[in-house]
């Protein structure tokens, strides 16, 4: 249970403020302290099981951000053992510690530790089958909703015809002479440091531990076939692109007798909505206003999520780029913690084109209205003035009257 597990970070003897490299270096010197084939502590094992967990939490950056918001039911309440340990190289990290691989158990792994397969000296277990994923588009209005549906995943299952031994009915599959059964070769090898083993795959059995000399004709001997499985699923109101549901065995066979499913994950991706656009769990609905709306005031009517309608007042005055809100018409809250998002509706005023006659001049009387009108004027009036100021020019060209003027002048004298 989380109540009874230590803080991770006091497991590992850092601060909270650790960087990957410290927590890596604490683990590490945790590990030879601690590991089973080498520490004589009576609770090695159980120790080199907390620090392993601490640092597979730690190490990571989304789960250590999980855990330092919730703590360890942060954890618990979201990841399996196996979605913990997921995606850690103990192998590299333990890797000169003249262990086995993986930073083996007398020739095992970690993970034999935490989901079978033993201790010290322990075989092998069966290896688990391979986990499956699967990509499910979900509209906006599924998302609000929730979603029950039934997917079909192409995977390996174990052979109805030979229960998955991969022998012919009737027959058996005989124990390796070459691993004994453990599906597995070692070599101990002295060294100035201690005993290293070395632990490789049998290259007679395969690492399966049996041999079968008369396979079964549908599987032809691996114990497996595939198939196409409907499976049924159930998304929950509120998820978001990205977010996954874990569906535990429902992953492919495991190609070992007797040996754990792999798991099913169905990844969510929301398809982009035409009218609405998502932020969190608010949604976004942009809306046009005329000027006279904007001007005047009005009341709008917009579509919701839920197929409906609904009435939002705009009071007079309204300038481009306001926001109105509907509460509750948003996205619900992923497993309704904290109820329903809001709907936002945000007026885009727009300026009118291919104005009429009449509609230019019932605007021209508005601009009037304002004093842009008498701008205007007073600018025109302003440019004739400084026409009358200037001085008539020397190089004008006299008139028809002026001519005959001089003419006369000239005929007197």
């Amino acid at each position: 249970m989380a109540g009874n597990k230590r803080d991770y970070y006091e497991v590992l003897g850092v601060g909270k403020e650790a960087d990957p490299k410290e927590i890596k270096s604490a683990y590490r010197k945790l590990a030879l302290k601690y590991h089973p084939d080498q520490s004589q502590e009576p609770d090695a094992e159980e120790r080199f099981k907390e620090i392993s967990e601490a640092y597979a939490v730690l190490s990571d950056p989304d789960k250590r951000k999980q855990y330092d918001q919730f703590g360890h039911a942060g954890i618990d309440g979201r990841y399996s053992q196996e979605d913990i340990f997921r995606g850690v190289d103990f192998e590299d990290l333990l890797r000169g510690f003249g262990f086995g691989g993986g930073g083996g158990f007398g020739g095992g792994s970690i993970f034999d530790l935490f989901f079978g397969g033993g201790g010290r000296g322990g075989r092998r277990g069966p290896a688990r089958g391979r986990d499956l994923r699967y990509d499910l588009a979900m509209t906006l209005e599924e998302v609000a909703t929730g979603l029950e549906t039934s997917i079909e995943v192409p995977r390996m299952e174990k052979c109805p015809t030979c229960n998955g031994m991969g022998a012919k009915p009737g027959t058996s599959p005989q124990t390796c002479d070459q691993c004994g059964g453990s599906g597995q070769t070692t070599r101990v090898q002295n060294t100035p440091f201690g005993q290293m083993m070395t632990s490789t795959t049998c290259s007679k059995c395969g690492g399966r531990g049996q041999i079968v000399s008369d396979p079964c004709t549908e599987c032809r001997g691996s114990g497996r076939v595939r198939k196409n499985r409907t499976i049924s699923v159930k998304i929950p109101a509120g998820v978001e692109t990205g977010q996954h549901l874990r569906l535990g065995g429902q992953g492919e066979a495991s190609p070992d007798p007797g040996g754990e499913s792999g798991d099913l994950y169905v990844f969510v991706n929301v398809r982009p909505h035409p009218l609405f656009k998502r932020a969190d769990d608010d949604l976004l609905y942009e809306s046009p206003l005329t000027i006279t709306q904007a001007a005047l005031g009005t009341e709008l009517e917009v579509p919701t999520l839920d197929g409906k309608r609904a009435r939002v007042k705009i009071p007079a005055g309204t300038q481009s780029g306001s926001v109105f809100r509907l509460k509750g018409k948003g996205i619900p809250r992923l497993h309704g913690f904290g109820g329903t998002g809001d709907m936002h509706v945000r007026v885009n005023v727009k300026t009118p084109t291919g104005l009429s006659g009449r509609q230019r001049e019932l605007l021209e009387e508005l601009a009037a209205e304002f004093g842009e009108g008498k701008k205007e004027a007073k600018v025109k009036e302003a440019e004739g003035a400084k026409k009358k100021e200037r001085p008539p020019s020397d190089k004008k060209e006299k008139g028809f009257i002026g001519k005959i003027v001089d003419e006369v002048k000239g005929a007197v004298q």
